[in-house]
């Protein structure tokens, strides 16, 4: 089964449908690149996928070790480059709900979020700039 189903409905904006859930995401070009910005755009997805993808292994280290992290939040800033037109650094700033992590908590959350599937799929040019707040 495909993953997802992508449209290009004009004006540089496209639907994008989850093939298991039906859930619908939009792009628009951005700005800086004749676009709208009124979405995401496929660098905004590229760089927020690398938030969510640590916050979900993060959730799942922390079931398994009995923690939580419901709460915590990640911001994203993506950097572009020229020459090619690449996005050069995606800077992740979580900051965690004051829960008293143990040291032991902290490090189960650093390594586990520095060995999601997207962050290793990332090309190594492209910088990743993580700051962990407890």
């Amino acid at each position: 089964m495909a993953t997802s189903k992508i449209t290009y409905n004009g004006g540089l904006r496209t639907s994008s449908v989850h093939e298991r859930s039906g859930n619908e995401i939009i792009t628009d070009a951005p700005v800086d690149n004749k676009g709208k910005g009124e979405a995401f755009s496929p660098t905004d997805l590229l760089a927020t996928s690398l938030g969510n993808c640590m916050l979900t292994i993060v959730g799942i280290a922390a079931a398994e070790h009995g923690f939580s992290i419901e709460g915590t939040t990640c911001e994203i800033t993506k950097i572009m480059a020229e020459n090619p037109r690449r996005v050069s650094e995606i800077i992740a700033t979580f900051q965690f709900p004051d829960q008293n992590y143990s040291e032991k908590d902290k490090k189960i959350i650093e390594r586990s979020a520095l060995t999601c599937p997207v962050y290793y799929s990332l090309h190594p040019d492209i910088q990743k700039t993580i700051t962990f707040n407890y």
